[in-house]
């Protein structure tokens, strides 16, 4: 007599713990959604937090830039007719920070920069008062990268209001300042103080 062959019962206790593909692609989406909820640029807890981060990414800038400064008569690096923040901002690679890190926002999408190399036709992630002096404490130094390059009064926008555009770096959750004495400011994406220019200032974007 040969072997029988058993057939399975559906109902069994192993049927019953199998995941249906149904079941598996429900569970895949629901894991998705989360980790969009949480990671995505639109969750403000998670905003908040890139926003500390890069607040400490603007203080490492700072130290550069004093000694900079130092050396220069108290002005912060100048150029003549620098167009964007990188040309401006150049002078301090290598020779005042070899590691260049710093000046990616970690909430934006610019890439990654060489270290120790110049960045001037690369992107950078800030905006930057160029024509400042270390005696302008109270004078706005760098930003992350802003709406446009205009002075702005209080009320008008300083950041993306709708996460899309320039001045996104922290999607529609405002950004960050840098000031001439070295100490950082969370913003809102509006202007919570007027925010002008000087005739020898010029407010350079990325």
């Amino acid at each position: 007599m040969g072997p029988i062959c058993r057939i399975k019962d559906p109902g069994s206790a192993g049927s019953r713990l199998a995941f249906s593909l149904i079941e598996l692609l429900i569970t895949v989406a629901i894991i998705l959604i989360l980790a969009t909820a949480y990671f995505g640029p639109n969750n403000r807890n998670r905003q908040e937090s890139l926003k500390r981060a890069c607040q400490k990414n603007l203080e490492k800038i700072y130290v550069s830039m004093e000694i900079y400064a130092n050396e220069h008569g108290g002005a912060f690096p100048l150029v003549a007719g620098a167009r964007t923040s990188e040309e401006a901002l150049d002078s301090l690679v290598p020779r005042y920070t070899s590691d260049p890190s710093p000046f990616i926002c970690p909430a934006s999408k610019d890439p990654f920069l060489p270290a120790g190399e110049s960045f001037r036709s690369r992107t950078i992630s800030y905006a930057y008062y160029m024509g400042c002096y270390i005696t302008n404490a109270t004078q706005a130094l760098m930003s992350d990268r802003q709406v446009d390059t205009q002075p702005k009064s209080t009320g008008q926008p300083v950041f993306s209001t709708t996460g899309k555009g320039l001045g996104s770096n922290h999607s529609k959750f405002g950004g960050n300042f840098l000031f001439c004495d070295g100490h950082t400011e969370m913003s809102p994406p509006v202007a919570t103080v007027p925010l002008g220019l000087s005739v020898n200032q010029r407010l350079l974007n990325p």
